[in-house]
């Protein structure tokens, strides 16, 4: 069992990272990318009625409830987000259009998020990102990991990539050309 600290800051995170892939999802109509908030917003809700069950059982007096009703709210407030960022997810779900001046503002940006799967016979496999340097050979940062129903955020130089992984990264759509074809197996790191 995670503590209420523990399961607030995984609920910051993950709704950090749901409201980057829905911008992405609707801009880029990228279903994968969608299909992943959906499976995220899950776990915020999870999350959420555990922090609740949680300080049912931690409050012992009045004074206890009032300071465990500041840490409910902020829940309540990345549950809310989450919530937001599947609305947005499902626009691309349904396969509405994004308007003109929506496209225009995003475009504007010159990064994006992206997400990948790694493949079997992958270069990156059992690599550690310090060994594999993403960010000098493709200008992509990786900002989370999905490795089965766990999650891994701002990974660092240390952490390994395992195959089937799904990395979330960030950068532009140059460097995601060059970063998938490493993660399917179609260029090798000597190649780039």
């Amino acid at each position: 069992m995670s503590s209420v600290k523990d399961i607030l800051i995984e609920m910051k995170n993950l709704s950090e990272l749901m409201v980057d892939l829905a911008y992405s999802s609707v801009l880029f109509q990228n279903k994968e990318a969608a299909e992943e908030v959906l499976n995220l917003e899950d776990r915020v809700n999870s999350l959420n009625y555990e922090i609740k069950k949680q300080s049912l059982l931690a409050s012992r007096s009045v004074e206890d409830a009032e300071k465990l009703t500041v840490l409910l709210e902020v829940a309540e407030a990345a549950e809310t987000i989450g919530n937001a960022a599947k609305d947005l997810a499902d626009l691309s779900i349904k396969g509405f259009e994004p308007h003109p001046v929506f496209k225009m503002v995003m475009e504007d940006s010159e990064t994006n998020i992206y997400r990948m799967k790694i493949e079997s016979g992958s270069d990156l496999i059992n690599k550690s990102l310090g060994n594999i340097l993403l960010s000098n050979r493709t200008g992509m940062r990786v900002i989370s990991i999905r490795r089965d129903l766990t999650w891994i955020y701002g990974p660092n130089k240390d952490t390994i990539i395992l195959e089937g992984d799904v990395l979330i990264v960030k950068g532009t759509e140059a460097g995601y050309d060059i970063l998938n074809k490493l993660a399917k197996n179609e260029i090798t790191l000597d190649e780039i």
